[in-house]
């Protein structure tokens, strides 16, 4: 690409110095030629003017004859660089000016272009000749005088294009001098810019090929704000995003092998142990097996679920009435076990959230609330929104947790220490967090009102929302109870 880019700028140069030479040599050459015609044209002027004032200046006496005329004008006027004078008596060359016209004047083709002009013609003559001295403008001045009727004669003033066009073409030779080397340094400073444009996709490519399934920590740098480091920050965005997915994807691997080991060994350890002929131990050993398979397909399902909890598509966001979510939300709690479910608070306010996500981890945090709790204790809920943040939060009157182990439990198939015995997989509070995350948020576990547990997912708000008001049929301490 560095060479493309480099050949491209010099051929774009090259094209824009030609064009350039060609048109400066076009005009140059337009305006020597159109000074040659001016100084061919001022030659015979003078040449006219001498002849019509017919005096010799030297004597002041009238011309005698056409010999005198031309001997008097050659003598007298002295020829630019480029420019040959010669004079023609009865269609011979006689005189001549500078010495290098001689070649000129013994010319055929000037000699037959002379005799070609009638000697008594009123009007001058000019033509392009191609000599032995090369390209000539000739003009020829037809000469006669009064007293000499018999005699004629021919002023010829002659033009040297190419030594006209000397000047020209060593500009030219100069200007492609100049050409050459500013092509060179076109393309020694193109050469040393596009090193430094491309240095960062260099780089891009090195972090690229360095990148592996085992290694995806590497980023490529970023520098600046044009469209290469545009290009590294969304390559290391896809890098962050792949490096998500392999994780998910491992995590969702040892999950799955640490926690389908024990069901899977169960399973064979009872097929291995089972008697067909005692019809009793047939259904007992059924029945575990139809247990330890329900359980492995929660399991399944849990995992699936945090695993597309990485994916974008996990959440589906809209408007949620955050009081009508309690509500609802306390209504099915209020069958998953025999307890004082009580509403806290409800927030009157509508916030931005997935409904059915919310739902799912409010009624994950009533059940473990209903496993951790006995028979007949207080289990309540509550929602509020303020400075910008909207909660929801299930408590109980159980055993509580250690305030060191808080933030263990949301880890995956962590379990608290008086879980021992109790049904579940571990994955519960791991998916109310994966909930919480999706939506910006977080889960945290605190003490309850009195003794217990509170667990709150918290989530920002589409804005302030409302304040959490208080029911009808609250209870004696100001909650309502179900």
């Amino acid at each position: 690409m560095r060479t493309k880019v480099v050949v491209s700028v010099l051929a774009m140069t090259t094209l824009g110095l030609l064009a350039t030479g060609l048109l400066t040599h076009a005009i140059q050459r337009r305006v020597v030629v159109e000074q040659v015609d001016r100084d061919l044209a001022q030659e015979v002027e003078e040449f006219r003017r001498l002849a019509d004032l017919g005096i010799d200046p030297d004597t002041g006496e009238p011309f005698t004859g056409v010999e005198q005329l031309l001997r008097v004008a050659i003598e007298r006027n002295v020829p630019s660089d480029h420019e040959m004078l010669v004079t023609f008596l009865a269609g011979e060359p006689r005189l001549y000016s500078p010495a290098s016209a001689r070649t000129l004047a013994d010319d055929a083709a000037l000699r037959q272009f002379v005799a070609g002009v009638p000697g008594d013609a009123r009007e001058v003559v000019d033509d392009w000749l191609d000599t032995g001295e090369g390209r000539v403008h000739v003009v020829v001045v037809p000469v006669r005088v009064e007293g000499d009727p018999g005699q004629t004669g021919a002023y010829v003033v002659a033009a040297d294009l190419g030594e006209a066009l000397e000047a020209q073409r060593e500009t030219m030779r100069t200007f492609t001098l100049v050409a050459a080397v500013v092509l060179v340094l076109v393309g020694i400073v193109a050469w040393l810019v596009m090193g430094r444009v491309l240095r960062p996709l260099e780089l891009l490519a090195a972090t690229a090929r360095q990148v592996g399934e085992t290694d995806l920590h590497r980023r490529a740098p970023v520098r600046g704000d044009d469209d290469v480091a545009a290009l590294a920050r969304t390559f290391n965005t896809m890098l962050d995003r792949l490096a998500g997915a392999i994780e998910g994807q491992r995590q969702f691997l040892d999950d799955a092998g640490h926690e389908l080991r024990t069901p899977l060994t169960v399973l064979r350890g009872h097929l291995e142990l089972i008697d067909p002929d005692d019809p009793r131990d047939v259904v007992e050993t059924r029945d575990l097996l139809l247990d330890e398979t329900a359980r492995m397909s929660r399991i399944v399902e849990d995992l699936v679920l945090l695993a597309k909890a990485e994916r974008p598509d996990f959440l589906a966001p809209a408007p949620v009435d955050l009081g009508r979510l309690t509500d609802e939300l306390l209504d099915k709690a209020s069958a998953l076990g025999d307890r004082r479910w009580r509403l806290d608070a409800r927030a009157d306010a509508v916030v931005l959230g997935d409904v059915q996500r919310l739902t799912q981890a409010g009624l994950q945090l009533a059940d473990n609330a209903v496993k951790f709790s006995a028979p007949g204790t207080v289990v309540a809920v509550g929602s509020e929104v303020s400075d910008g943040v909207a909660r929801v939060w299930v408590r109980d009157e159980g055993p509580g947790v250690p305030p060191e182990d808080r933030a263990r439990i949301f880890e995956r198939f962590a379990r608290a220490d008086g879980a021992a015995g109790r049904p579940g997989s571990g994955l519960g509070l791991a998916i109310v967090r994966a909930i919480a995350q999706g939506h910006g948020g977080d889960v945290t576990a605190t003490d309850g009102a009195d003794r217990g547990l509170r667990v709150t997912l918290e989530w920002p708000a589409d804005g302030d929302g409302g304040t959490a008001v208080g029911h009808d049929g609250a209870t004696d301490d100001g909650q309502e109870e179900r």
